[in-house]
């Protein structure tokens, strides 16, 4: 990639994840997840000293599904990832798969102001980062 081929975070994220609180009960919160097709949940902060939390579909699997727990019992802040890396919108897509790959992450919150403005996955940097850069 050269310096004119550039291609940012914020041109492949994607908005496929819903917002929900860490007291919600995990059945309330992939009722919200499945309405709106996401593949990530993302767990408010309680406050602006708090960091974000994450939960996967393969979180559900391992930590609901799999050891039989009851999604109308468990909250999500008993299965979420907390802290997380997230990456800044700006930054190269070459950076953020480095980034994936040296910790060992699927999916980040992309965070700008304090916010989360979208998420990205290792798809979507494959898919939509190395198609841009076959297109031109």
């Amino acid at each position: 990639m050269s310096k004119q081929n550039v291609i940012t975070v914020r041109e492949v994220m994607n908005q496929r994840y819903v917002r929900v609180q860490g007291i919600d009960t995990v059945a309330d919160a992939f009722r919200n997840m499945r309405a709106t097709d996401a593949q990530c949940m993302i767990v408010e902060r309680r406050d602006e000293n708090d960091e974000f939390g994450l939960v996967l579909h393969t979180d559900l699997a391992r930590r609901i599904i799999g050891p039989d727990r009851s999604p109308e019992r468990v909250r999500i802040y008993e299965i979420m990832s907390k802290p997380v890396l997230s990456v800044h919108p700006g930054m190269n897509i070459r950076y953020a798969s480095r980034l994936f790959e040296r910790f060992h992450i699927r999916v980040a919150p992309v965070v700008d102001a304090g916010e989360v403005i979208g998420v990205v996955t290792d798809l979507d940097i494959v898919m939509q980062g190395l198609g841009q850069l076959l297109a031109e």
